[in-house]
């Protein structure tokens, strides 16, 4: 009578194990599929809620607060901006004041792209004046000279980055919308830094130089 090796005699232990393990694996993701009954019963209930269905798992009171934070941020930076491409001054600021005027539009969309989530999520896109720079996370600035305006913007991007990272983090997967439409302003934010990083190297700006 032959008999079989330890290897071999294993191996339909191991196929049954993965076998389970994969059953299991399959019925966890059946778990989590609604069937069309239930899929269409939720989103006939809070009719009234728009977008937000009952399967929205984020803490919609505080998205809300984060987005319009993030509103108020693109705001600032829109007027900084544009308040920038009008005072800049000098034969080095011709070739710069077209990148404010584009990166003023760029916030002005973002803006745009934060009230329009704002108002899927049934919420109100704060446009008030009135504590806008208390709202926003980045400063508005005060350089008058190239170089001091130049890093006002630099100061305020890297301010976004970090509080867009945050948020991101923050949201996860509970909101992912939300998360993506964060994850693209963060993308260009992060693209705007290193344009003004590189302007403000070209007009010999000490990039070390402690911030007021």
């Amino acid at each position: 009578m032959t008999t079989q090796t330890s290897g071999q005699a294993g191996k339909p232990a191991d196929r049954s194990a993965r076998d389970q393990s994969a059953k299991g694996d399959g019925e966890s993701r059946s778990a989590a599929l609604s069937s069309i009954a239930e899929l269409r019963e939720r989103a006939r209930q809070s009719l009234d809620e728009g977008a937000v269905t009952p399967s929205y798992s984020a803490d919609r009171e505080q998205v809300l607060r984060l987005l319009n934070e993030a509103l108020a941020t693109e705001l600032v930076c829109t007027l900084r901006y544009r308040h920038h491409y009008f005072i800049a001054q000098g034969l080095a600021a011709e070739a710069i004041k077209q990148e404010f005027l584009t990166h003023a539009q760029e916030e002005q969309q973002h803006a745009d792209q934060l009230a329009e989530r704002i108002v899927q999520l049934g919420g109100d896109p704060n446009f008030n004046p009135s504590g806008l720079a208390e709202r926003s996370h980045a400063e508005y600035g005060s350089g008058q000279a190239l170089a001091d305006i130049l890093r006002d913007d630099l100061i305020a991007e890297r301010v976004a980055i970090e509080s867009y990272r945050e948020m991101i983090t923050y949201v996860g997967k509970n909101d992912p919308t939300s998360r993506r439409l964060l994850e693209s302003i963060l993308a260009v934010e992060e693209e705007h830094a290193e344009e003004i990083a590189s302007m403000l190297s070209n007009v010999g700006a000490n990039l070390s130089r402690p911030a007021n």
